[in-house]
């Protein structure tokens, strides 16, 4: 069995040889990969040091290189971490295990952080919780993580991943892939650690939470249409129908429609609100026809 370690790394020139020295320890027959991301420091050049691939993705953002990675890498296990040695990589083994023991598709490390005020940044455990929360509601329940970083995949999984975005939505795009593909999943607790002092996160507290939102209004819109909507045609018809209160309220006590312009509001608002409905009847066929294709390409990976 063939087992690649991806690491996606922008500017890890401080821990990249922690991170491939632990997963190589752990992992002894893997393969480690280090895709560099336009990197402005010698991550590069220290993974070439520490024995790892290197290879280069021009187009920033992880989303970018996750779908090189994908593309690139032929194995039979693939194991994706963040190089900012904030994982415990003595989990490796187990992840992997899981993954082919019970014949899974993804297995996800579930961050328990060792020191929380240290590991995450103000406001990332809020709105981890409430994306995650969020995404859940809307697509179903199968993690309670779904923005880690250590992940690992089975071969199908890798090679039938439609990756579209190019950010730190990626993980958002893998949680919903795998609940709509109704693919086997599981979760395995790890330790989170803070990163080593000058050592920084690129993540965006506000630029790519709303980056995140869109893409979760995004894949709503794309893989549960009727639901969109439905929703969309549901706020039409209850504006629509608030405006006609008065207005019919008024034709029964004087006989006349005294608010023509409203009366006409409110007309076209229900006029909206039918073809939203049937705009979304018809592009969830189009998905459940998406869906099959893409299962069906699933199944071909070998």
């Amino acid at each position: 069995m063939k087992t690649a370690v991806l690491i996606p790394c922008y500017n890890e020139a401080q821990t990249i040889a922690q991170v491939i020295r632990d997963f190589r320890q752990h992992l002894p027959d893997a393969t480690i990969y280090v895709y560099d991301n336009n990197s402005q420091d010698n991550t590069a050049a220290i993974a070439v040091e520490h024995g790892a691939v290197v290879r280069r993705e021009t187009r920033q953002g992880k989303g970018f290189v996750i779908r090189r990675m994908f593309r690139d890498v032929e194995a039979d296990v693939y194991v994706m971490v963040d190089g900012d040695a904030t994982y415990q990589a003595s989990k490796a083994p187990e992840m992997v295990q899981l993954l082919v023991n019970q014949h899974l598709d993804m297995v996800i490390g579930r961050r328990h952080a060792v020191d929380e005020d240290a590991a995450y940044r103000k406001g990332h455990v809020w709105g981890n919780k409430m994306f995650t929360t969020c995404v859940t509601t809307l697509f179903g329940k199968a993690f309670e993580d779904i923005f880690s970083g250590y992940r690992v995949f089975s071969r199908r999984f890798v090679k039938s991943f439609p990756v579209t975005a190019t950010g730190f939505e990626i993980e958002t795009e893998l949680a919903v892939h795998a609940l709509e593909q109704e693919c086997a999943v599981a979760e395995v607790d790890t330790d989170y650690y803070e990163r080593p002092e000058g050592s920084h996160s690129k993540l965006s507290t506000y630029k790519d939470g709303f980056r995140i939102l869109m893409t979760v209004m995004a894949l709503l819109r794309h893989n549960r249409p009727l639901f969109f909507y439905s929703s969309v045609a549901a706020v039409f018809a209850v504006l629509s129908l608030i405006l006609a209160v008065p207005i019919v309220l008024d034709y029964l006590d004087t006989g006349l429609v005294e608010r023509f312009p409203t009366a006409i509001l409110c007309t076209g608002l229900m006029i909206l609100s039918g073809v939203a409905f049937t705009t979304g009847v018809i592009l969830n066929a189009v998905a459940r026809m998406h869906r099959t294709l893409k299962q069906l390409h699933y199944l071909a990976q070998q």
